[in-house]
């Protein structure tokens, strides 16, 4: 008896749909993550760059930070898109590997979200507070990263789901 990846009822017409959904939710979830943070840093940046515009090329770094996110995405989305093959008994593309790869999407996917989500927080209120204390830069700093490692873990998390799709 083949293993269960190799079955050829386990490869329906429909299997690619999973995969398809994996690739786009981990392009869609993430860049949302991305734009928030962007977004919400920015006001932060505006805000502050009223009274003190000297410090707005330091304050970019949560904008630079929240744009790393998505490309998180597109990483784990480019190497989806990669191994998605027509279904159908001779396409090759098992119900196993969809479900692999649109696990992957949402790891990358939603953990680039909270991620941005995060980022947009601490870089709106870090930038507004290192402008009146310059203190706080370091601190600021120092939360971003850990923001920041929230996406890297679901980066990591999508990367091994991918390299299991046989």
């Amino acid at each position: 008896m083949s293993s269960p990846s190799n079955d050829d009822s386990l490869k329906p017409i429909y299997g690619p749909f999973f995969g398809i959904m994996g690739c786009a939710s981990a392009m869609i979830f993430s860049s949302m993550g991305a734009a928030y943070g962007t977004a919400k840093s920015g006001i932060g940046i505006s805000s502050m760059a009223v009274m003190r515009p000297d410090l707005i090329m330091k304050s970019i770094i949560p904008v630079v930070m929240a744009g790393i996110i998505a490309i998180y995405g597109l990483v784990v989305s480019a190497l989806i898109a990669n191994n998605i093959k027509p279904g159908g008994k001779e396409g090759g593309y098992s119900l196993f590997n969809g479900f692999l790869h649109m696990g992957s999407g949402l790891s990358v996917g939603f953990a680039g979200l909270a991620a941005g989500y995060a980022i947009g927080l601490v870089g709106d209120a870090g930038v507004r507070g290192t402008s009146q204390q310059p203190r706080l830069f370091v601190g600021m700093i120092l939360v971003l990263i850990f923001a920041e490692v929230l996406g890297l873990y679901g980066l990591i998390v999508a990367l091994v789901l991918t390299t299991k799709a046989s």
